[in-house]
């Protein structure tokens, strides 16, 4: 091993593993960050309030409608009745984490809008992910 200022040289074997490690993490987040795609137009929230069907708990409500893509396509609100920005930023990242972590079970095909509640930000994303879990089946979503 030759060293340099800032560098530091591998056998070849070491550089190729290294290299096919690299483009696996690269691979990785770019399927974590095309499964989650989000809904940004009003109309589209509009659209699914009218005509999609809710499902409602205590800490969320879910409103599911099938579109023609083969994508998943999420949105959350979270209204100023939440409170100051603090927990309503709060709110969307429980919400977004909770459905990170069960993004791959959703069937692809639909938009989803997650709307936080009033006790929304005071609750561990375990709660919200079991409250969104139970939508889900409910909505005949999950797989």
């Amino acid at each position: 091993m030759c060293f340099f200022p800032g560098r530091m040289r591998f056998s070849s074997v070491v550089m190729q593993r290294l290299t096919a490690l690299q483009e696996c993490v690269r691979k990785e987040r770019l399927m974590i960050l095309s499964e989650i795609i989000t809904l940004k137009r009003n109309n589209d929230f509009r659209r699914i309030y009218a005509k999609g069907r809710s499902f409602a708990s205590v800490v969320l409500v879910t409103y599911v409608m099938k579109n023609r893509r083969k994508v998943t396509r999420i949105g959350i609100t979270t209204s100023k009745k939440i409170g100051k920005a603090v927990l309503r930023n709060r709110s969307r990242r429980i919400i977004r984490e909770a459905y990170r972590l069960i993004a791959d079970e959703v069937r692809p095909g639909v938009d989803l809008v997650f709307v936080a509640r009033g006790k929304t930000p005071f609750v561990k994303s375990s709660d919200i992910l079991c409250a969104m879990k139970k939508e889900l089946k409910e909505a005949g979503v999950l797989e």
